[in-house]
């Protein structure tokens, strides 16, 4: 019997070259698992991670320098979304604030399912020393450590104690970050005595090994039922989730809507499921929605919930669907998410799932009538569109809703516009005439200040040569600048656009509707009663952009703006576009909030603001219902 060929590596270059041989194979296409990593040195990975980046080469491993541990993981979950989940970076770090620093990137990964590979150092595990540098000491347990954190953040968390205890481990973290339902941050914490230790290796460790994605399939009997409950009803609507994306089903969903004349609504996610001029897409569903959509989502008897989780945002806090008989169809992978709101569920993919139904709904189509009345109501909708882009004085300083008219007037199909918190999202939702499935690059399950910029990096990374548009609002900008020092390293024409309303704006509105008179949301200095509504600050964030090594076009009105959004497009260095936006008016504004969203008012209070939030606050949440 002959003994296994081994190779002796320490467990950093170990973990390295098993990383460079993983692949993802779905639908006959493979590419790399680990395309990249990105990482910040510090004494708990320099000698060991680092060491084996340097040793294991650029050609196996690339490396990615970054700025921010927390945005590196952004930049890691805006390539893997890019790259429909088959793809993604690792993120690598010291022990201590450097591993810290990961837990918001992590939450974001796994509350919006997009896999990525941290990999932090830890304390050491054969304790030389205790305690040592950044060592968290609990009395009680003595094997706790700071990346201990990202535990309830992770899809898959392990601590390798010992070099042979990696090679479980990373099998199943490749098998959590490949997973259609379970992916995630997967972060596997490595003592920093461990990652320099060196081990006879077994070669099959680092054989080729590829991992196929899935696509499970809903069950006969669910598909005959689903078939059997769409026929019988009315008013139907479909409303697309991020698994549409994530499966690429988007072909799927626009044949089916095509066979069916049922509507498509979208949410977050799925915005861009179907393109914006599809005669079957409505647009954004739920507090951030189309009138039209909510309309039709009041109104509607069965709701076929296809990849989304259904989240606060998309039911407007469960005020949504109100028809007496309303029904859920749950189409999912995620059987968790396939049961919500007493749905029958559909447990599968979603390609295949839409597919299937189509073919068991073969010559079923909605009413006539019913098809017309939503192409109406899309068309009244877009006049409204139209209207919050207009701008009729071109040397006026143009609002949020104009800003984001000129650029959808500049872009075509192969634009990726990214954002994710303020006011933009709301805006987007609504406003926004999505071109192409990838276009649409909106963070909102977690909504995560400060992911625009890096994400955008990751975006360019992932599809090169993409005009990629960072939206940026001054408060997300001055959470997170510093990746713009990346996209300058790394050559990345990556457009950044700072829309400067000084202040929480999106807050201060919200603020301002549940009572809180907009306290703490303006960004000016302390008056004489030590409220901040003093001078606004004289804060530059155009020449701080400039700083940092990008290149920067000021745009005073509507004309700059046109003009500098043009160039910016053209430009092959990362670019910034910097404009203070006027507050709307009823006229050149978007249209409100068509839903409500959840976001409870003092029950008691003595200011005439918060006792009136507080009224029609029962008035709206008297509407809530649980569907049974």
């Amino acid at each position: 019997m002959s003994t296994p060929r081994t190779v002796r590596l320490t467990t950093a270059q170990a973990l390295v070259r098993f990383l460079a041989h993983q692949y993802t194979e779905r639908d006959g296409h493979r590419q790399r698992l680990v395309a990249a990593t990105w990482g910040i040195f510090g004494h708990g990975n320099v000698a060991g991670i680092g060491q084996a980046l340097l040793e294991t080469g650029p050609a196996a491993m690339p490396f990615l320098q970054g700025r921010n541990e927390q945005a590196m993981v952004h930049a890691a979950v805006g390539y893997a979304r890019a790259r429909g989940r088959l793809s993604t970076h690792a993120v690598t770090t010291s022990i201590g604030p450097g591993a810290t620093n990961l837990v918001t990137g992590a939450a974001l990964a796994t509350i919006n399912r997009i896999p990525v590979l941290l990999l932090p150092g830890d304390v050491f595990a054969t304790r030389p020393a205790d305690p040592v540098l950044q060592q968290l000491e609990v009395p009680y347990a003595g094997d706790v450590s700071v990346n201990d954190t990202l535990r309830p953040v992770s899809r898959y968390f392990d601590r390798i104690t010992r070099p042979e205890a990696l090679v479980p481990a990373a099998l199943q973290a490749m098998r959590v970050l490949t997973d259609p339902v379970a992916t995630g941050a997967v972060t596997l914490a490595l003592p920093q005595d461990v990652q320099a230790e060196a081990y006879d290796w077994p070669e099959d460790f680092f054989a080729e090994r590829v991992w196929t994605v899935r696509r499970p399939r809903a069950d006969r009997d669910g598909i005959t039922a689903a078939a059997a409950a769409i026929r019988a009803a009315q008013r139907p609507l479909l409303i697309a989730g991020g698994g549409v994306h994530h499966s690429g089903a988007e072909a799927a969903l626009a044949a089916f809507a095509e066979a069916t004349g049922i509507p498509v609504a979208s949410t977050q996610a799925g915005k861009g499921s179907l393109r914006h001029d599809h005669p079957a897409d409505v647009g954004a569903v739920g507090h951030t929605g189309t009138a039209t959509a909510d309309d039709l989502a009041r109104s509607a008897d069965l709701v076929i919930a296809a990849g989304t989780r259904l989240t606060d945002f998309t039911t407007a806090s469960a005020t949504l669907f109100q028809d007496p008989g309303v029904r859920f169809l749950g189409l999912n992978p995620d059987p968790y998410d396939a049961h919500k709101q007493a749905a029958l569920p559909l447990v599968g993919d979603a390609r295949e799932t839409l597919d299937a139904l189509r073919a068991e709904l073969a010559g079923h189509r909605v009413d006539a009538v019913y098809e017309q009345t939503y192409r109406k109501a899309k068309a009244y909708w877009e006049g409204l569109v139209d209207r919050a882009f207009h701008t009729p004085d071109e040397s006026a300083r143009p609002t949020q809703a104009q800003v984001l008219g000129l650029l959808d007037a500049l872009v075509d199909d192969t634009d990726v516009i990214v954002n994710a918190a303020g006011s933009l999202p709301g805006d987007l939702h609504k406003l926004w005439r999505t071109r192409s499935p990838g276009q649409y690059h909106v963070e909102y399950g977690y909504s995560c200040m400060g992911y625009e910029i890096p994400a955008a990096i990751g975006v360019a990374l992932a599809e090169p040569g993409r005009p990629v548009w960072a939206l940026v609002g001054d408060g997300s900008y001055l959470m997170n600048p510093t990746e713009l020092v990346t996209a300058v390293q790394e050559g990345l024409p990556v457009k950044v656009v700072i829309l400067d309303n000084h202040g929480y704006a999106s807050i201060g509105g919200l603020s301002e509707a549940v009572g809180g008179e907009r306290y703490g949301t303006d960004y000016r200095r302390r008056a004489l009663d030590t409220s901040y509504t003093g001078a606004v600050l004289p804060v530059d964030l155009a020449a701080n952009a400039a700083s940092l090594g990008m290149a920067v076009i000021r745009a005073r009105t509507v004309r700059d703006l046109r003009e500098a959004l043009a160039e910016a497009r053209r430009a092959d260095r990362p670019t910034c576009v910097y404009a203070e936006t006027e507050t709307p008016d009823t006229v050149s504004g978007p249209p409100p909030a068509q839903a409500w969203w959840d976001v409870p008012v003092a029950e008691t209070a003595t200011r005439t603001s918060a006792v009136r939030a507080r009224e029609e606050y029962d008035r709206q949440a008297a509407a809530r219902r649980r569907h049974l």
